[in-house]
């Protein structure tokens, strides 16, 4: 199934006008971070981390079609106002325990840098009624949602549906960033 932008699906109301802040206010808490946060990880960990992280269109929308298709797939019933997408900040190991990384396509400059690994949710009732977005993996293809939460309790290891690796600044250059 091709996954169709929003425009071809009519998901949204375009007419709304586009999610917006200002320039200055970006830059507030880009500094915020850079300033707290990055500057404790220099100083109190002496690593040289990374601030900023970038993927492009292609990978986000793939990432977005395959949460749409394998949910279609395990889980008919689920809509898109069902799904969405859960960041954790993350990190990558060190140099020492790097032969963890070596099934991806990252390489070792990344090491002990911070990164998003996004992961779907699905809005589900919990046991008080109330509608909460719960980690889940489309493609548990039993027909059965199993939410994340429960597996991690349970001690259930599976690959999970993510996307990590974007380019992260640094390694990569900052020449190309406006914050």
């Amino acid at each position: 199934m091709k996954t169709q932008t929003t425009s071809e699906t009519g998901t949204m109301d375009l007419n709304l006008p586009p999610n917006t802040m200002a320039q200055s206010l970006i830059q507030t808490l880009v500094d915020n971070y850079r300033n707290n946060q990055l500057k404790s990880i220099k100083d109190k960990m002496g690593i040289d981390d990374a601030h900023s992280i970038h993927f492009d269109l292609k990978t986000l929308k793939k990432f977005i079609a395959d949460i749409e298709n394998l949910t279609a797939a395990s889980n008919p019933g689920a809509s898109l106002e069902d799904l969405g997408v859960r960041f954790y900040y993350a990190a990558y190991p060190n140099l020492e325990n790097w032969n963890m990384m070596n099934d991806l396509a990252v390489g070792r400059e990344y090491a002990e840098k911070h990164t998003l690994v996004m992961i779907p949710t699905l809005k589900k009732q919990d046991e008080n009624g109330e509608m909460l977005n719960y980690d889940f993996n489309p493609m548990n293809n039993d027909g059965q949602i199993m939410a994340m939460a429960s597996a991690k309790s349970s001690g259930i290891q599976s690959d999970v549906i993510c996307q990590n690796h974007g380019a992260l600044i640094p390694p990569d250059t900052v020449k190309t960033e406006s914050f």
